[in-house]
């Protein structure tokens, strides 16, 4: 006896080790008696890079190697194996303190009243360093553990795994993160991750921050722990709904950020779960999030409900797009790489599961800043600023985006990457800014309001924005008109629709064909597409209320300082409301156009009554997506184009007292007598339907420009293939989300529009993430039709 314990012959601890490993393998392929239905799932910011299955509904079977992809990164064997790496140096950890750490806040409660009053009140010096850590002066009076095991009866998650280990980046080496086919309870998952940190450490208690941070990158360097599991982006919230818990009724509740009067995500109709809705994030020892950026440069608030502390690594936004060429340049290869540039880091890092140690851009300028962040604690992440960080033990965090007005010229710069990536927005911006606008320029007609400088630095960036976006679209509409583009004009009123060539989102004007399955933003050269549908008529498709968002922008334009910015912005080239634009157009405009000036479209009679037809047949469509019913996720028929675009006015700005601008040709529209003459085959269909619908590459309605049709175009349709640039890999999505019915125009009878449909709904279902529930829907919509 030593110590209490039996000593064991060599014979026999041989014998408990073998059957340690026979039981360790049974764990590892646990996967082989659990049935697992594992989807193609659009997660937080693309995340994870969960290729495992691009499809619904299949069932797979095996160890966690079988969800390796076959291309795209490790063999299935060597896909947690540990290998020394020789760009990441790891045999010095020194740098660790040498890391500063980020602002820390501690406000009173007084100050704690709003959280975006508080931190419209501390950006202009946290934003500096990328994050922040606010430490509140509210304490929860009801667990965590109570609220998810007692308030959320049946609360259940699955996991994923993560691969402890660093990889070379390149076609052969890259880090995938795989669904774990576990389902936990909370507590159940708390006991699994305290024993793997008890028997680790002899402990039960937490240990110190600056040992841990040196445990994580010796581990991931050439430690002998292979995988960790994570729960990241689990639908719901561990803040108490019980009238005594002075944090949950508190407006830092994170379900209540989004709904504030500050916030600009409160002109969302709709829920996205992750951006206007919190989720969840349980952790063990090592879990880990991976370097990226928050869904359209959105701020994000963490807090941190209880457990083991966090180690956060944050960037300034202003050191962005230096930490993207050092990760071009030093982490990935370039054969991974889709794009020249920072663009093409920035698509892998999309997929949310790069991390190296901070080291490499402490190495190479790049300013790095960390917090500790432990539970009763806030992280806030700027716009643009991207963050990494892993777990010290188990533990149980919140999360949730938000913007404030400061926001949309960072967002902008987001929806202009996303457009040179032709990934598909998450966010109506455009929709977004122009109502926020609209709402601040009614309240200074009214009010006489006293604004806190913060107010007036996010009514600033408002104004500019909007006055850069009015400006771009009223030349771009002049530009129509002396080109002649466009043979109809007609109402927009049904809110944002998403272009066909670049996936910029469209508010205020677009062009169409009459199939109506192009919708084009005004950033291209219309004169010359030409659409497989074979039909050269296009019409402009305008919101009725223009002028008075004209009016709203010429009268910014008066106030202090905002043509001063715009012009500062031009000269410095941040013109990235008229993204995709070449100079090509600008050569053959002619002389004398002037902000906000007269546009007279001439529009033909016979044309004319051709897209009133179809006008009449589109206020009875859904095909357009408004605020209340964004749903960028199911949107795939975009093909991309090296397209001749339509290039802005690039005249200096000065200030003009021209009349509201006038659009005439309604009139015309409005008072003829049409009388269809459209066959049932040409009959419009929903225009949802048809845009929206997914279509395979062999169906997909190209565009070309020139005289080509079709067989040139690059698809950016979902495709069931590692590398695809999906918006699966990067949009938020719930984890529960059912699949929306979809309305079908009993009168089409187009053979062609079911086959749309047909497809649409194939690959809704195999994009949407969920239970046997969800593939059981799929099967019934395709039994259906």
């Amino acid at each position: 006896m030593v110590e209490g314990r039996v000593r064991l012959s060599k014979e026999a601890r041989n014998g408990l080790e073998f059957l340690k490993r026979k039981k360790l393998q049974r764990m590892k392929s646990e996967t082989v008696t659990e049935t697992v239905v594992v989807t193609g799932m659009m997660s937080r910011s693309g995340g994870d890079a969960l290729r495992a299955s691009n499809s619904c509904g299949i069932r797979l079977h095996g160890n966690v190697e079988s969800f390796v992809p076959s291309n795209g990164a490790s063999s299935g064997k060597d896909a947690f194996a540990k290998r020394k790496v020789d760009k990441f140096d790891t045999s010095d950890l020194e740098w660790t303190e040498k890391i500063p750490e980020c602002p820390v806040y501690h406000p009173t409660k007084e100050e704690f009243e709003d959280p975006l009053v508080y931190l419209q009140k501390i950006a202009p010096e946290a934003s500096r360093y990328g994050i922040c850590k606010i430490v509140s002066p509210l304490s929860a009076s009801v667990p965590a553990g109570v609220v998810l095991m007692r308030e959320k009866a049946g609360f259940k998650f699955t996991t994923r795994v993560q691969p402890l280990r660093l990889a070379e980046w390149d076609t052969d080496d890259r880090v995938t993160f795989f669904m774990s086919g576990r389902n936990y309870t909370f507590r159940d998952f708390e006991k699994m991750a305290n024993k793997i940190f008890a028997r680790r450490y002899c402990s039960a208690s937490c240990l110190p921050g600056t040992y841990l941070e040196k445990e994580f990158w010796q581990e991931i360097a050439c430690g002998k722990t292979e995988t960790v599991e994570y729960a990241c982006d689990v639908d719901g919230s561990a803040f108490s709904s019980s009238p005594s818990d002075p944090l949950g009724n508190s407006k830092w509740n994170l379900k209540n950020v989004s709904r504030l009067p500050k916030s600009i995500l409160r002109l969302l109709g709709t829920v996205i779960p992750g951006v206007t809705d919190p989720m969840l994030y349980i952790g063990m020892l090592f879990s880990m999030f991976a370097w990226h950026v928050e869904d359209h440069y959105l701020y994000s608030i963490n807090y941190h409900h209880c457990g083991a502390s966090k180690t956060w690594y944050g960037i300034p936004d202003n050191a962005a797009l230096d930490f993207e060429k050092v990760v071009r340049k030093h982490v990935y290869t370039h054969d991974i790489l889709s794009t020249e540039g920072e663009d093409g880091a920035f698509d892998v890092l999309l997929g949310k599961t790069t991390l190296f140690p901070p080291n490499i851009l402490l190495e190479h300028g790049v300013p790095v800043y960390k917090a500790v962040q432990r539970p009763g604690e806030f992280i806030i992440t700027f716009p643009r600023a991207y963050h990494a960080g892993f777990s010290h033990g188990f533990n149980c965090g919140e999360a949730v985006n938000f913007a404030i007005g400061d926001w949309f010229p960072m967002g902008a710069i987001a929806s202009w990457r996303y457009a040179i990536l032709n990934r598909m927005p998450l966010l109506p911006h455009e929709e977004l800014l122009c109502k926020e606008a609209m709402i601040l320029y009614t309240n200074l007609e009214c009010e006489d309001s006293d604004y806190s400088s913060a107010d007036l630095i996010s009514h600033h960036s408002i104004k500019v924005s909007f006055v850069k976006l009015m400006r771009f679209l009223h030349h771009a509409r002049w530009s129509l008109m002396k080109s002649r583009a466009c043979t109809g004009l007609l109402r927009n009123t049904h809110g944002t629709i998403l272009c066909s060539l670049c996936k910029r989102d469209c508010y205020v004007a677009f062009v169409n064909c009459n199939c109506d399955m192009h919708p084009v933003c005004l950033r291209h050269d219309i004169e010359s597409l030409n659409f497989s549908c074979g039909r050269n008529h296009h019409a402009l498709f305008l919101r009725e209320d223009i002028s008075a968002m004209e009016a709203a922008a010429k009268s910014f334009e008066k106030q202090n300082g905002v043509l001063e910015e715009i012009q500062r912005q031009e000269r410095r080239g941040d013109d990235f409301y008229s993204y995709p634009t070449s100079n090509k157009f600008l050569s053959v405009l002619e002389d004398g156009y002037s902000p906000y000036c007269e546009i007279n479209f001439d529009i033909n009679a016979e044309t004319a009554a051709k897209f009133q037809d179809w006008s009449q047949d589109h206020r009875q469509s859904t095909f357009i997506c408004g605020i209340e019913n964004f749903r960028p996720d199911v949107s795939e028929t975009s093909v991309a184009c090296s397209a001749s675009t339509l290039c802005p006015s690039r005249e200096p700005i000065e200030s003009t007292s021209a009349a509201n601008c006038t659009v005439k040709g309604w009139a015309d529209l409005d008072t003829r007598n049409l009388e269809s003459t459209k066959s049932s085959e040409e009959v419009t269909h929903n225009m949802h339907e048809s845009f929206l619908s997914s279509l395979s590459h062999e169906e997909c309605p190209s565009v070309q420009h020139g005289n080509l049709h079709g067989s040139e175009a690059r698809p950016s349709v979902y495709q069931q293939s590692d590398d695809s640039d999906s918006e699966i890999f990067r949009v938020k999505r719930r984890s529960s989300l059912k699949v929306e019915k979809r309305v079908v125009n009993d009168d089409v009878s187009s053979k062609n529009i079911e086959h749309q449909q047909f497809l649409h709904i194939l690959h809704w279902t195999q994009i949407t993430e969920g239970t046997e529930e969800h593939s059981c829907m799929g099967k019934e919509k395709l039994i259906k039709l």
